[in-house]
């Protein structure tokens, strides 16, 4: 018989159309499960069952409700459970209402198409789209609600992740000079370590070792442990923050409760402060590429920069490559020496012969 326990609801299996189908009975009395499983295994026989997805009464709300409580809050760091709860609501705010079998790929492109018309970025529209398309797979292949995922219909949006912006050395004093010093101590660390802005306010005392200048990072990404050299420039910030070090918490960086600052109030006092000193185009990711492009163009290595921007793949450091073509000169410069150290070879050995 096609019965199987799951919890303490009874399932059934069996096959239509040439496809393998699980639906929950809803009940956890075996006699009434068998009795349901033989009227269904009826109706298909007579051609009169009508394959209901245990999920077709559901909404997007429901579905992204329990995405977001069930896998992200258990499954993700809390900044990115917080970014899914954000992405949650701009996709119900469009589509909460709507039932699962209802939303088709157009719905979605469409959907795409107005948040590319209210002006959010192509990267911030694919955020929404993959929170969507995964909270979909996720009904598919564990919660067995459908079989169908829209968003997987639905093309995403090109980004174009070549943008470099640096600053150039006057552009950082006029915007340090129009700073608050809560910020300006955080962009000079940032300038100076290449930190991404949710690791710089994350920094806790216990990862800061201010004797042999180094840094401790958990990775955001892929979850690993890097130890990272700090120069003057951060332990001078570093000195100024132990000497006002927080009582309710260990952490370096922090706002006037003793907590840490909120990553968009320290976006939207980032902007402001850029617009004041009149600087164009800058974003805080960008004094990360700053710290990049200025390793460059010292001849710094980019096996160095690598490691320094702790990059997996030395071609995420490619990028930054053509700052400094000079630095290849030496690769070709070394051709010439080699020529000129075989022709004062040969001299030699013709000078030493009889």
């Amino acid at each position: 018989m096609g019965l199987f326990k799951r919890g303490q609801v009874w399932w059934m299996r069996f096959t239509f159309n040439g496809r393998q189908i699980r639906r929950p009975t809803e009940t956890a009395d075996k006699k009434l499960a068998e009795r349901i499983h033989n009227k269904v295994m009826g109706q298909i026989a007579e051609g009169k069952w009508f394959e209901k997805q245990p999920g077709s009464d559901k909404t997007v709300r429901e579905l992204l409700d329990k995405y977001v409580k069930e896998h992200s809050a258990h499954n993700k760091s809390q900044k990115t459970h917080e970014r899914d709860q954000g992405l949650a609501k701009i996709i119900n705010g469009y589509f909460g209402d709507y039932k699962l079998t209802a939303l088709n790929p157009k719905d979605i492109a469409d959907f795409k198409i107005k948040r590319r018309d209210e002006g959010r970025a192509p990267g911030t529209v694919n955020r929404e789209l993959c929170l969507l398309s995964h909270a979909f797979n996720l009904a598919i292949k564990e919660w067995e609600w459908l079989d169908f995922n829209p968003v997987s219909r639905v093309s995403r949006e090109r980004v174009n992740n070549q943008i470099e912006r640096w600053l150039t050395f006057d552009e950082q004093e006029k915007l340090l000079a129009v700073s608050p010093l809560w910020l300006r101590e955080i962009i000079i660390f940032a300038l100076n370590t290449g930190w991404r802005r949710g690791e710089v306010l994350a920094l806790t005392w216990d990862k800061v070792d201010l004797f042999k200048k180094t840094l401790t990072i958990l990775e955001q990404k892929n979850k690993g442990k890097d130890t990272q050299p700090f120069n003057e420039q951060v332990l001078e910030v570093l000195k100024a923050r132990y000497k006002i070090r927080s009582i309710v918490s260990n952490l370096v960086f922090f706002d006037s409760e003793g907590k840490e600052y909120d990553g968009r109030h320290v976006l939207k006092v980032f902007k402001r402060t850029v617009k004041l000193a009149k600087i164009a185009d800058c974003r805080v990711h960008d004094l990360r590429h700053t710290f990049a492009t200025r390793l460059v163009q010292a001849g710094v290595d980019l096996y160095k920069v690598q490691k320094l921007l702790r990059h997996k793949s030395p071609i995420m450091t490619q990028r930054y490559a053509h700052h400094y073509s000079e630095s290849l000169r030496d690769g070709v410069d070394t051709l010439d020496r080699i020529s000129t150290n075989l022709a004062q070879s040969k001299e030699k050995g013709l000078q030493q012969m009889p």
